[in-house]
């Protein structure tokens, strides 16, 4: 290995957990037509957040879309109530408890704090380089604060939030297979969350452990398909670091199965990757706790929101009836999740035999506050990160003039020293 290229391992190593270091030096191996590739897909990206820009200029299709949100309301709140002998969810609003509403604003920001920190302590990762710099605490604001609003404009599992996330990694500098590796350990720590807490509550649930109505249909089941998820990430992190390189010596197709090998060995990197946050606390203590608290205070809002109507919903019926509730965001919906995860939420807290009467207004002042209301500051913050983006290319650009004015320097004088 020459000098420079054990420099190279040593500045990485400092950087970068462990087991990324294999993906990230195979990265600055990439022969001509794989970097072609990256440039393809780095236009691609750009393509798809520039039709993020495109739809919130485009008034026709703004309009459309709050008209089916509009009509999405109406029907979960207004119409099927009536049908179903209860009284009008939008007209009881002005019943809620106006300070159960402040708590429940007060825990939205801690929500948008918790995302920040989770944000900084797994994708800003934990070395000093100039990717760090860039993502600064505002830096971190924007991107969290436009892939929550993305999220939450295009549902299915918060795609849109992962695809604004994943470009401005990107745009900071950072590599691509470090990029993949590290959003596949910020969505894998985020849920690990959320399927454990499933296993625990539908566990001590259905055991009698704490005190709360347990459906089979909203404990063990839940449980079971969140354990069995577990199980398969656990599985995955068990493909070897070197799965490329093994792949890469199958003889004449060898380059055929190294470049199937890449996604496998991507998100088995960031499986790890999440996994050793965990396992070392003082290393992974922000991303930990950003995770956690996440959830945790979207919770304290829908806790507030059951409280502001007088609902006395058991502390782990509320946990549990929350995200189960939260699967239906798993389906695509063209208006955000409008309809499928107030449908969903609204099921799991019957199903857990809260009164109607009050999960109905509860679980809209929940989705008020957690989904409407961060969406103006989410766009606004998508513009935001734009300049921010535009700033570090220039900044690259800079670099990159730099570098090439210093080599052409450097040969001019050993070419004058030749002669």
């Amino acid at each position: 290995m020459s000098p420079e290229a054990k420099e190279r391992r040593r500045s990485l190593t400092s950087e970068l957990e462990p087991h990324e270091l294999e993906l990230e030096l195979e990265e600055e191996e990439l022969d001509e037509e794989e970097r072609a590739e990256e440039r393809a897909e780095e236009a691609r990206e750009d393509e798809r957040v520039g039709g993020f820009a495109a739809l919130l200029q485009d008034r026709r299709k703004l309009a459309t879309g709050f008209g089916l949100f509009v009509v999405l309301v109406v029907g979960i709140y207004i119409l099927f109530p009536k049908l179903v002998g209860l009284d009008d969810s939008l007209a009881k609003l002005d019943e809620a408890t106006w300070y159960w509403v402040v708590v429940g604003l007060l825990f939205m920001v801690v929500q948008f704090a918790a995302y920040v920190a989770l944000f900084r302590g797994v994708l800003g990762g934990t070395g000093v380089d100039e990717v760090r710099r860039r993502l600064d605490v505002r830096a971190s604001y924007e991107i969290t604060m436009a892939g929550l609003a993305a999220t939450r404009i295009f549902s299915a599992a918060g795609a849109g939030g992962i695809a604004i996330t994943y470009w401005a990694l990107r745009k900071a500098g950072m590599p691509r297979r470090r990029s993949a590796c590290r959003m596949v350990a910020f969505i894998a720590l985020t849920y690990a969350v959320y399927t454990g807490a499933l296993v625990l509550f539908g566990v001590l649930l259905r055991s009698g452990v704490l005190p709360g109505s347990a459906p089979f249909g909203g404990t063990v089941i839940p449980a079971a398909v969140a354990g069995g998820v577990i199980a398969l990430f656990l599985l995955v992190a068990l493909i070897p670091e070197d799965v490329e390189r093994r792949m890469a010596e199958l003889g004449k197709r060898a380059r055929f199965f190294a470049r199937f090998a890449k996604g496998p060995a991507t998100v088995a990197t960031g499986v790890r990757t999440a996994i050793a946050y965990v396992r070392h606390p003082k290393r992974g203590a922000l991303a930990v706790s950003g995770a956690i608290g996440f959830w945790a205070a979207q919770i304290g809002v829908l806790w507030a929101s059951f409280e502001a109507f007088g609902g006395d919903v058991p502390f782990a019926v509320l946990v549990q009836g929350f995200f189960v509730g939260m699967a239906a965001n798993l389906v695509p919906s063209p208006a955000g999740g409008v309809g499928s995860v107030d449908a969903g939420m609204i099921a799991a807290f019957v199903l857990f035999d809260i009164p109607s009467e009050v999960v109905f207004p509860a679980v809209l002042m929940y989705r008020v506050i957690a989904f409407w209301i961060p969406i103006p500051p989410g766009v606004v913050a998508y513009f935001q990160l734009r300049r921010t983006v535009n700033g570090w290319e220039g900044e690259r650009a800079r670099e990159g003039d730099a570098a090439s004015g210093v080599y052409t320097s450097k040969s001019k004088v050993t070419a004058a020293e030749a002669r």
